[in-house]
C-alpha cells in the first residue's frame, strides 16, 4: 500500500506556521511540516541510498546509490525537529549543523550539502 502524500498546500501551511511558532507550535503542525519536509527531499533527491531520520515524527529514504534492504543503513542522517526545519528551509547551513553537532550523519553518502534547502515553496500555484 502506498503512503498517503502530503498536498503541497497543506505542507507549505504547516511549514510556514512551524516556522512562526517555532517550538511552542503544536505537535501536529510540527508532525506535518516534518513530513511535508521529508517527502520533498525524496521527491528532489529519490533513492535508497541514505535515511534521514527525524525522531519522532518521519524518516525517508533518498539518494541514487546503493539501495539497502536490511538492518541499519549505511548511510544515515538524524536531526531533531528545529534543526530538519531549519536545514530544509536555509536558516542553517550543512556545515554549521554538523561543526555545532546539531545532526549526525554517518556514512560516505550521508552528506546533504548539495540537496539543502530543499525547494519547499517553489510553484505555489500547484497543490
Amino acid at each position: 500500500m502506498a503512503k498517503t502524500r502530503i498536498v503541497p498546500i497543506v505542507g507549505r501551511a504547516a511549514v510556514r506556521k512551524r516556522l512562526a511558532e517555532g517550538p511552542d507550535s503544536d505537535r501536529e503542525t510540527s508532525a506535518l511540516a516534518v513530513r511535508f519536509l521529508l517527502q520533498q527531499l525524496a521527491d528532489e533527491a529519490p533513492g535508497h541510498t541514505v535515511e534521514v531520520r527525524v525522531p519522532p515524527f518521519g524518516a525517508v529514504q533518498c539518494v541514487e546509490g546503493p539501495q539497502h534492504t536490511r538492518g541499519t543503513p549505511p548511510n544515515v542522517v538524524e536531526a531533531d525537529v528545529a534543526t530538519w526545519l531549519e536545514l530544509a528551509t536555509g536558516a542553517l547551513d550543512w556545515p554549521t549543523a554538523l561543526a555545532e553537532a546539531r545532526v549526525s550523519a554517518s556514512g560516505q553518502r550521508a552528506d546533504l550539502s548539495t540537496l539543502l534547502p530543499l525547494t519547499w515553496e517553489q510553484d505555489p500555484t500547484v497543490g
